[in-house]
């Protein structure tokens, strides 16, 4: 009579497991590396936002020596509070989404109290913010428009996105006063000093779509289905 020996079962992991657990801990060691990776990369505007609490309604927002910071209105308590590493801020605009902030290195930041939304870099104004300051420089328009107005040009953001939408340069030997404009019903009416020129060229309007001339036909400042449209100068 036959006997039959039962071959005993392997012992420790199966073939198929010992492939697969080498292939896994690659992957995971991947992910780690990219993730260590991502945090010690360099910040390029050297952003520091600190969030103290929740922002569920309008905050007031104001620069405070180097810093920006967001104060509830009720109890004053700090919401939050943006700096850059070496730059200090010259003039804090509130919106209603965000906070406007120009920088002394000519750099306007957008910050909704949870994130930094984007960064624009203002041509050319860096001395001249240095010497004279920013009053008036910060300018909204309404409709989601934020003017940004130096004595060389006026340049005018969406405010949804940072898209530049229209560039105004000042006319040959003059150039803008921004602590002389003046908001009114939806215009913004700009002084332009011009060396002997007549007063009615040395005030300009502009608005969310441009400088107001006579049959103007401004592109729209509406952000087209994810299509992003430089507007003309006007």
């Amino acid at each position: 009579m036959a006997v039959l020996h039962a071959t005993p079962a392997a012992q420790g992991t199966p073939e198929p497991a010992k492939r697969v657990l080498p292939a896994a801990l690659a992957v995971i060691l991947a992910a780690l590396l990219l993730a260590a990776a991502h945090q010690l990369r360099p910040n390029p505007y050297g952003d520091r936002l600190t969030v103290h609490a929740r922002v569920a309604h309008a905050t007031e927002a104001r620069t405070q020596g180097k810093a920006v910071e967001a104060h509830d209105p009720v109890t004053g308590t700090l919401l939050w509070r943006h700096t850059r590493d070496g730059r200090h801020p010259l003039a804090a605009l509130p919106t209603r989404a965000d906070t406007i902030a120009l920088w002394d290195d000519g750099m306007i930041t957008a910050t909704d109290g949870r994130t930094v939304r984007w960064h624009r870099a203002l041509p050319a104004a860096t001395d001249w913010l240095s010497a004279h300051g920013a009053t008036g420089v910060l300018r909204p328009l309404g409709r989601g428009m934020l003017a940004v107005v130096t004595p060389y040009r006026v340049t005018a953001y969406r405010l949804s996105d940072g898209d530049l939408r229209w560039v105004l340069p000042a006319r040959k030997g003059c150039a803008f006063a921004p602590a002389r404009a003046v908001r009114h019903t939806g215009v913004l009416l700009l002084a332009q000093p011009c060396a002997g020129a007549a007063w009615t060229s040395q005030l300009i309007a502009v608005d969310d779509l441009g400088r107001i001339t006579p049959h103007r036909r401004p592109l729209g400042n509406e952000v087209p289905g994810g299509r992003k449209t430089l507007a003309r100068p006007r």
